[in-house]
């Protein structure tokens, strides 16, 4: 496969792009997290959510160390060519390192963020 697919993304200066990984059956967004080429090219390559993290500055492959891995099932491409959305198949049900079904699980409610969705698994459990 030639890299042609990779030229048609809008990377940003840093050379990344926001990738949002949702439930492929119940299509809730599970998180967001940045890709770089490799990490696309490998996610691809994989059939598994590889993502770069910027704080670590290196490739996540996530579940890693959690065994919470991602299957994509699909890959899209925004109409500007600078999102990338994911459907995926969650391994345990948990994306998120708090524990939770989703990363965003807190609600905007009365002035405030609320924490709406329970804790699966404790983290400690986890890493």
């Amino acid at each position: 496969m030639n890299d042609n697919w990779l030229d048609q993304i809008k990377w940003t200066d840093d050379g990344l792009v926001p990738a949002i990984a949702q439930d492929a059956e119940s299509g809730r967004v599970l998180m967001f997290a940045w890709m770089n080429r490799e990490s696309l090219g490998l996610t691809v390559e994989k059939g598994e959510a590889v993502y770069y993290s910027r704080s670590r500055q290196k490739l996540w492959h996530k579940g890693e160390e959690s065994g919470h891995t991602q299957k994509v099932k699909s890959l899209r491409l925004d109409c500007d060519g600078d999102v990338i959305t994911m459907k995926i198949e969650q391994t345990g049900g948990i994306a998120c390192h708090t524990g939770r079904e989703s990363c965003f699980y807190r609600e905007f409610q009365d002035g405030e963020w609320v924490a709406i969705d329970k804790v699966i698994k404790d983290p400690k459990d986890i890493y």
